[in-house]
């Protein structure tokens, strides 16, 4: 699986490069058959300081996204992929009903 991470209006650390890598590669576990990951890191300069992560899944034949917003990238980046096994394990819920 290829993995890419885009960090908009920063400079993103190693450690949250390799946080960001471990948590896509654990979507391996419910589908292996991901071809590629693009991961957008993005820091809106206001007040609140809002951290968000746009992760994007291919599968073959199909494409999911999920987006959340955060005080930190750890964080939303967590949730995103939370929101992503969810996705993932309806799809595969689909499928195996469909062979029956």
């Amino acid at each position: 699986m290829n993995i890419k991470i885009t960090a908009r209006k920063f400079k993103a650390r190693e450690t949250l490069k390799d946080f960001v890598k471990d948590e896509v590669k654990s979507l391996l576990k419910i589908n292996d058959d991901i071809i590629s990951a693009d991961v957008i890191l993005s820091y809106q300069n206001s007040h609140e300081s809002i951290k968000k992560s746009e992760i994007t899944i291919h599968i073959p034949g199909q494409t999911f996204v999920a987006t959340e917003e955060s005080d930190e990238f750890t964080k939303s980046v967590t949730l995103a992929v939370e929101k992503l096994l969810r996705q993932l394990k309806t799809l595969k819920s689909k499928r195996k009903s469909r062979v029956k």
